[in-house]
């Protein structure tokens, strides 16, 4: 009887490794499944966008496992007065995720590499400071639009954040303490934006939009002057002379004025920038002029160096 039981059992047992086995294989199937929906999906945007080749200078500068960090010396016209700061950009490669459209964790088919920008600015007006971040990310390809930009300021009164995505249309979202702009959803017909410009001179600038364009200027000029988001006219031009170029966006006299200014040559460094913009509120308000200075630009790992023994490296980027 006992014999019988025993026998019994390993047939059960046997029977449940079995199933166990069979639903490993059609799981494994659905995932090879899914991955190959990936790689046809790949496909359909890379038919939609085709990939400009990169250069081997582009990927060993920017591919060797480390990020870009340039600081600046700001000055920053704000309620009609100029403020002296500071202000970093900070440029990282990264594998981006176009669905949920945030850095992706791991390799996938999907994925679309990025070149990141987190660009800060700080800086007091009286007794309180304002700090400001932007992070945009654009395809490495240089075949379409930023994928999503964002921004969050920060200051004793409160704080905003903003944040555009690429998608079927741009869809903007934003929150603020302000009451007449508190939160807000709205979809925009797709135009350059001008938060990507900073991502496209550092990959091609020969790719950079000239002439009579329609722009959307950056979200920090929309949260700063509490206007509408939309796309504006602008005339684009590049000058080139003794190693330097220089990008101008001119929104009119009445708007703003962007210059941007970087090498040449690759890696298109950025060494300055400066912005004409009316300041300041009723008939005190005047056109004053925002600067950006290159202090020191160094390529480093900063992610892993969160240790107080790194906090030297800010010395030797002036902050």
């Amino acid at each position: 009887m006992k014999k019988w039981i025993r026998f019994e059992l390993l047939i059960v047992l046997f029977a449940l490794t079995i199933v166990t086995f069979e639903g490993c294989k059609e799981k494994s199937g659905s995932t090879s499944k899914e991955l190959a929906l990936n790689t046809e999906e790949t496909k359909k945007v890379e038919k939609k966008f085709p990939k400009k080749p990169l250069s081997e200078a582009f990927k060993k500068y920017w591919y060797a496992g480390n990020a870009e960090i340039t600081s600046y010396k700001l000055q920053q016209a704000r309620y009609g007065e100029l403020r002296e700061g500071t202000a970093v950009l900070i440029y990282v490669t990264e594998p981006f995720l176009p669905e949920v459209q945030v850095k992706a964790d791991g390799s996938n088919a999907s994925n679309i590499p990025v070149l990141k920008l987190n660009a800060t600015k700080k800086y007091l007006t009286g007794i309180y400071p304002y700090s400001i971040m932007s992070s945009t990310f654009y395809p490495v390809h240089d075949n379409q639009h930023a994928l999503k930009t964002s921004l969050s300021v920060q200051e004793w009164c409160g704080h905003v954040y903003s944040q555009l995505n690429n998608r079927e249309e741009f869809e903007f979202t934003s929150h603020s303490y302000f009451e007449g702009e508190a939160d807000q959803n709205l979809k925009l017909n797709k135009a350059i934006l001008e938060n990507e410009i900073w991502n496209k001179i550092r990959i091609n600038p020969d790719n950079l939009p000239i002439g009579e364009i329609d722009i959307v200027p950056s979200l920090e000029f929309f949260r700063t002057k509490h206007q509408d988001m939309q796309a504006l006219k602008a005339k684009a031009s590049l000058t080139t002379a003794n190693g330097m170029s220089s990008y101008t966006i001119d929104y009119g006299a009445d708007i703003r004025k962007l210059t941007i200014n970087f090498t040449t040559d690759f890696p298109y460094s950025i060494e300055s920038w400066k912005e004409e913009f009316k300041s300041g509120y009723g008939p005190s308000a005047k056109i004053l002029s925002s600067t950006g200075t290159k202090i020191k630009s160094i390529k480093t790992p900063y992610w892993r160096q969160n240790s107080n023994k790194f906090i030297a490296l800010r010395d030797s980027l002036g902050l």
